[in-house]
């Protein structure tokens, strides 16, 4: 097996790693906060099969469930229905054969349109499976009311028993969840159980869908919230989404941090191309490690921001020491992966009272889309105050617009716009009706990395990208990093992108059992540790020259 057939994961760390040891007025030491992004890709190798195919010896790679809005509001106008119905088979049609799938209908409760009502297996695509399917949804009718938590609950019981490792739900609604309370449990309730079981992308279609609705479904089931301004758009678009999930390359992705003693993980969230909190999740028995599940990889870049605490008091000053170590696991692969070596999130202590980390260039550029949505979010709240609100909503859309045009985002430029009076007047236009704010409101929630550096411009030549990687060696132990790719991380020197070399070797001497021996804190670890995992979390190797 050559490096060209292999999918290659990359990572790479950003971070400015000064934090201040400063004590407080009263004299104590207290824990500070340091902030890191992880910027992780996924490329898989020219010419792999899709995702639904079968692999020899195995079963189907895709289960897919596609949930279809029937309540009666997708009546009005009927285009809704007839655009959904048109999405939905064209999404059949793509499923590769032995693809485990089902077509849902979904209204005040859930029924099973293909393969039949009562069913509780998924149907097998094929061509007479595909062909039977499409003629059950052109005969859907619409009646009844919006009870979305059915519906998912529906499609979690059909999902639950499936071996695929993709487990897709694709749900399009007209709606507002009005009649939960309907439903056996609530959304809420519901959306718990469901976490975890498969991955959701939610889609608004018509004039009077929620986007604070599906974007809560969507964090919560790690998928994307998007809608459609005409109709006619959504087969394009259901075509263009399962082209990408059918190039899945990686099912699962797991992030596991291992923290050195006295530091706490705080938080750990993607953050590009949308915010999503992660949950984590034991790593093994025993040991401090942590893990935080990410789903369903195409060819991509995402981002993730972890935020970490530790205390600096009895810690070195000016030396760089190991906080935690960042490794990425993909279990259960059906081909080969190459992964990238584990890297360090480090620390050092100045006593300068700034905090460093928070102003790193990905932390920031997060920080800003945050505010950028919290002001679109004010925005739209005043609007609908009418008249009396216009005196808040205006400057939130001039807020909004400015920080949009510091980002870059010409998406989110694009979307402000469409509610901007004239380009540059920063006020609400008048005739606005309520599906506009729900647009930008789902464009206010995608965010996008810094454009890349180019190679001259960074210091000491050219670096290889995050996308390309720099090349992984095996994995190793807690303390073990590797080379880390800039990408669009930036040129920081202080992105843990230039650890002590491995090339120098081990400044402690192996052991017969083929470990190194921390001599600052007896940490016993691999013989190719760079950094020490225990106590101290210091340098084990002389740097590179």
């Amino acid at each position: 097996m050559t490096m060209a057939e292999e999918t290659e994961v990359t990572l790479a760390v950003g971070q400015q790693k000064d934090l201040p040891a400063v004590p407080d007025a009263a004299g104590r030491h207290t824990d500070r906060e340091m902030h890191a992004i992880l910027e992780i890709g996924v490329r898989s190798p020219e010419g792999v099969e899709h995702a639904g195919a079968l692999a020899p010896g195995t079963g189907p790679a895709l289960a897919e469930v596609l949930i279809v809005d029937t309540s009666r509001s997708m009546l009005h106008p009927a285009a809704k229905l007839h655009a959904a119905k048109d999405a939905t088979v064209a999404a059949v049609r793509m499923l590769p054969d032995g693809t485990a799938f089902a077509v849902l209908s979904g209204r005040f409760d859930a029924t099973v349109v293909h393969p039949g009502p009562g069913h509780r297996v998924l149907a097998v695509a094929g061509p007479g499976e595909r062909e039977a399917a499409e003629r059950a949804v052109r005969i859907l009718d619409a009646d009844g009311g919006t009870a979305i938590g059915a519906w998912l609950e529906l499609a979690r019981r059909l999902l639950k028993d499936q071996p695929a490792p993709v487990k897709h739900v694709l749900l399009l609604t007209d709606g507002r969840n009005e009649h939960d309370v309907r439903s056996s449990r609530p959304l809420e309730a519901v959306l718990d159980a469901c976490a975890g079981q498969f991955v959701c992308d939610a889609w608004g279609i018509g004039d009077d869908w929620d986007a604070e609705l599906l974007l809560n479904i969507t964090r919560r089931l790690h998928g994307r919230a998007r809608a459609v301004r005409v109709e006619s758009e959504l087969t394009a678009a259901y075509e263009e989404l399962m082209a990408g999930l059918l190039g899945t390359s990686v099912p699962e992705l797991r992030i596991r941090l291992t923290p050195t003693p006295g530091t706490v993980i705080r938080q750990v969230k993607q953050v590009v191309p949308n915010e999503q909190e992660l949950q984590p999740v034991p790593a093994g028995p025993g040991g401090r490690a942590a893990e935080y599940v990410t789903r369903a990889w195409g060819d991509e870049v995402r981002h993730f921001q972890v935020v970490l605490t530790a205390d600096p008091a009895g810690r070195e000053r000016g030396e760089d020491l190991q906080l935690a170590a960042v490794e990425i696991v993909v279990p259960d692969v059906r081909r080969p992966v190459r992964l990238p070596a584990p890297r360090p999130i480090l620390v050092r202590w100045t006593d300068n009272p700034l905090d460093a980390s928070r102003r790193y260039p990905g932390v920031r550029r997060h920080e800003l889309y945050q505010q950028a949505s919290a002001a679109v979010a004010k925005a739209y709240r005043a609007w609908l105050r009418g008249t009396d609100g216009r005196d808040t909503a205006d400057p939130e859309l001039a807020r909004a617009l400015a920080l949009a045009a510091e980002l870059g985002d010409a998406q989110l430029l694009g979307a402000l716009r469409r509610i901007e009076d004239t380009p540059g007047s920063g006020r609400i236009r008048s005739g606005l009706k309520d599906v506009d704010w729900q647009h930008l409101i789902l464009s206010s929630a995608l965010t996008t990395p810094p454009e890349p550096v180019a190679p001259a411009a960074l210091p000491g030549g050219p670096r290889p990208s995050a996308r390309t990687g720099a090349g992984a060696s095996a994995r190793t132990g807690a303390g073990a990093i590797g080379r880390t790719g800039a990408g669009a991380l930036g040129p920081s020197t202080d992105a843990a992108a230039s650890p002590p070399g491995s090339a120098a070797g081990p400044a402690v001497p192996v052991r017969p059992d083929g470990l190194v021996e921390c001599p600052y804190c007896t940490w016993l670890g691999p013989a190719d540790s760079v950094y020490c995992g225990g106590d101290c979390g210091r340098p084990l190797r002389e740097p590179s020259a």
